[in-house]
């Protein structure tokens, strides 16, 4: 039974983890340092350790993957194998070494598109049809790894980001037993990837949720469902409120609608001309007030020109 190093650190990571537990011999989990949480600051732990503590697997938390510590720690596992589900650190040379097998990483997506921290935010905001997991054999470099396995599945046009997160996040354990199966049996498959179709998909943050009302309504609407639920597309009145958008439907995608951030308002719905078309919006947030729909929204509130 292959020995296995664990490394990753979000809830995306758990069913990954969990096979790994099931089907293989899980030596040592390594997950990111606990941190503060939520509003009142309580320190909470990553939930790959939390899982790991729960199978009695003994847990290592380093602030970096680069020290001596991490190497020698690593190396007194005496893994067969490392793999890597969104742990979030990039690992050496030398510690990519320390297996027979290397490392295999499951990425959230088709290789070699959208390599590095958000795949799964930058797929929905561009508007594309399909995603996947990629396993692949870890390098030194971002994503840059020889391809092992592909599994892929589509993106419909309301999909959210956390719909294809919770779909990728269960389909991670699939791709990883069927690149495990190929390795103890012989067959494993490496193909390098084309660094030229390599595309990037960068940390997305707070802003990244702020809505240019002169962009297609086809556009809006991908980076609302591509925000949904963190960070949460957001628009500003000429008022000064801050309005978060969660949930729109595209009802023209072409034409001139009047100017780009018009709501015109009637009978519990709101629509807001665009660059290109037109989109309602179907559930909003108002400042320090809940999510709800449009119609709810509108009964206490007023909804009128966006920047």
């Amino acid at each position: 039974m292959l020995r296995i190093v664990f490394m990753g650190t979000p809830d995306f990571a758990i069913p990954t983890f969990q096979m790994l537990i099931d089907e293989y011999d899980v030596v040592l989990a390594v997950t990111k340092p606990d941190k503060p949480k939520g509003r009142g600051g309580a320190i909470a732990m990553p939930p790959v350790k939390e899982l790991a503590m729960k199978h009695n697997i003994p847990v290592y938390q380093p602030s970096s993957a680069k020290t001596p510590e991490f190497y020698e720690t690593l190396k007194a596992a005496n893994a067969d194998l490392f793999v890597t589900c969104a742990y979030g650190k990039i690992l050496t040379a030398e510690v990519l070494a320390l297996p027979k097998y290397g490392c295999i990483n499951v990425h959230a997506s088709i290789l070699p598109a959208y390599r590095g921290a958000a795949p799964l935010w930058h797929a929905v905001i561009d508007g594309q049809a399909e995603s996947g997991i990629t396993t692949m054999m870890t390098d030194v470099g971002m994503d840059t790894g020889d391809i092992l396995h592909i599994d892929r599945t589509p993106i419909s046009e309301d999909m959210t980001m956390g719909e294809l997160h919770d779909t990728l996040s269960a389909l991670g354990p699939k791709t990883l037993k069927a690149t495990l199966d190929a390795l103890e049996a012989g067959t494993l498959v490496r193909t390098p990837q084309n660094h030229d179709q390599a595309t990037y998909a960068a940390m997305v943050d707070r802003e990244s949720g702020h809505i240019a009302w002169n962009k297609s309504a086809k556009e809006i609407h991908n980076l609302v469902r591509g925000t949904n639920p963190f960070p949460v597309a957001y628009t500003n009145t000429v008022t000064g409120s801050r309005v978060k958008i969660w949930k729109t439907r595209v009802v023209k995608e072409t034409g001139n609608h009047g100017v780009p951030g018009t709501v015109s308002v009637g009978k519990g719905q709101a629509l807001v001309a665009c660059g290109e078309g037109l989109l309602e919006l179907l559930e909003v947030q108002g400042e320090n007030a809940r999510k709800m729909t449009v119609g709810e929204y509108l009964n206490g509130h007023t909804l009128d020109q966006f920047e």
